[in-house]
């Protein structure tokens, strides 16, 4: 069956997650009155659970017309199970019918109400790799051997293809490398190899923010309209959102503004690689806030790359030139890019999309500091490492500044840093996904330990993070 698409189109980087179980409580809920509507043929009350975009998507009638020709047909959803609650916000439900099995993809809006409501073909990667994949982990100590049984379930997957581990322990540093760069080539990763990291890149940018508030030429307390253009200022409902909230998700901002395009297969694949700054500002002139800023965590790709854009207007330089000269230079990380040079473009992992086929690795504009650098286990080994003794300097004032915490209502941060829990121990951590790339981060200063893993696989390495952290904490 086609996918099946009738609502807002919901694209996001991965993101850290915190209040999970109440979301997924209310996503639930109103997947338990989906299942009710739809058994029941009743498309009215079924459109009735739609938000504003839902319902600006598709009229009352087309909607009628989509459910009675394509999905009334299955006669019912005879069994339901959740696959996955991502970013604490998309739930995908595995439902069976008569003659075939779908997924649905749904979210929620601030009101609770649909957002996006996506049934697709049911996909389950179940295969594992014919082959075991090489490593470079000798398996010599107890460590490499908690690290191999973490690690080896995921990169047997079918739709997995290489995988660059890095942990530091009591000042000790130990990467391990698994599978191949690209299918096929028989290439190990190396600690330098490079991977997109995606929304890692955030914590940079906040680094950024703490290093110029450091260095007096903004306050977190700032309100945006300072520094945008006076048409655009005079959206009362920006008045509120300060540089902070931008940082920390509580700017009440959308995760990705409503007009970015998605109309043509390059952009569906590629989705910042064109959004620029008249078409964000543009945006901003009309839009509207989901909640009081400071309030309530959302977590906002759209929100970062604006304090990204209103930080290069204040130094006059652009995104990846604040992050060379600040943090990379100093910290003599090499890896760490927007753009990727010929000699840097030879040593970056080919990625691939959740079933394991080739997908572009993606370009921003001026969203940029959401999600666009690039970046290997050593340099983020570097780190990681100085965010968890911070220098007497100028950097390390800034790494300071970002770690204190900022919220701490139905999520824990700092300036981008989410604070979370392994087993009881709180870890400053990011994680990072494109459609062909997955990445974790997490730190504790503490426990003398943090772990670093880049994959260019768009499956998810959360659980091996965290693995690792349980196993070795």
């Amino acid at each position: 069956m086609r996918s099946l698409f009738i609502a807002f189109t919901y694209f996001a980087l991965s993101s850290a997650t915190f209040a999970q179980s109440r979301q997924q409580l209310k996503t639930d809920s109103v997947f338990a009155l989906v299942q009710k509507f739809f058994n029941a043929k009743q498309a009215d009350s079924l459109y009735a659970l739609g938000g504003e975009h839902f319902q600006r998507t598709l009229s009352p009638g087309a909607f009628k017309s989509v459910v009675d020709q394509q999905l009334f047909p299955l006669n019912g959803i005879k069994g339901a199970s959740l696959i996955s609650f991502v970013n604490n916000k998309v739930s995908t439900y595995k439902l069976i019918f008569d003659a075939v099995t779908l997924q649905l993809q749904m979210s929620l809006d601030q009101n609770n109400k649909l957002e996006l409501f996506l049934f697709q073909p049911f996909t389950q990667i179940t295969a594992d790799k014919l082959t075991t994949a090489a490593t470079t982990n000798k398996l010599l100590s107890p460590m490499d051997k908690q690290i191999e049984l973490v690690v080896r379930p995921y990169i047997q997957k079918a739709n997995t293809v290489g995988l660059s581990v890095g942990v530091l322990k009591d000042g000790k540093i130990s990467t391990y490398s698994y599978g191949e760069t690209t299918k096929g080539n028989n290439q190990l990763p190396t600690p330098n190899t490079i991977f997109e990291i995606g929304s890692i890149t955030k914590t940079f940018t906040a680094t950024l923010l703490a290093y110029y508030v450091n260095e007096g030429k903004v306050k977190l307390t700032d309100p945006i309209i300072k520094y945008l253009p006076d048409s655009v200022a005079k959206n009362p409902a920006l008045k509120p959102v300060t540089l902070q909230s931008l940082s920390n998700h509580t700017s009440g901002f959308s995760r990705v503004p409503d007009n970015l395009d998605f109309s043509t297969a390059g952009a569906a694949l590629n989705p910042y690689k064109n959004y620029n700054k008249q078409q964000l500002f543009a945006y901003l002139k009309t839009c509207k806030l989901n909640s009081l800023p400071g309030e309530r965590y959302d977590y906002s790709n759209l929100g970062v790359g604006l304090l990204g854009a209103i930080l290069s207007q204040v130094s006059g330089k652009t995104f990846e030139q604040m992050v060379t000269d600040i943090i990379c230079k100093p910290l003599m990380m090499q890896s760490t890019v927007q753009h990727l040079s010929p000699a840097r473009q030879t040593n970056f992992a080919t990625v691939y999309n959740t079933t394991g086929n080739v997908t572009p690795a993606w370009d921003f504009d001026v969203l940029a500091p959401c999600g666009a650098l690039h970046s290997s286990v050593n340099d983020l080994l570097t780190y990681v490492k100085v965010n968890m003794s911070p220098p007497a300097d100028k950097l390390g004032k800034a790494l300071e500044l970002t770690h204190q915490i900022t919220f701490s209502k139905d999520a824990k941060l700092g300036l981008a840093w989410h604070i979370i829990l392994v087993d009881g121990i709180e870890y400053y951590f990011h994680n990072g996904g494109t459609y062909g790339s997955s990445s974790f981060l997490a730190f504790n200063t503490q426990k003398n330990l943090a772990v670093v893993i880049l994959s260019n696989a768009a499956e998810s390495t959360d659980a091996i993070g965290t693995g690792i952290l349980k196993a070795l904490q």
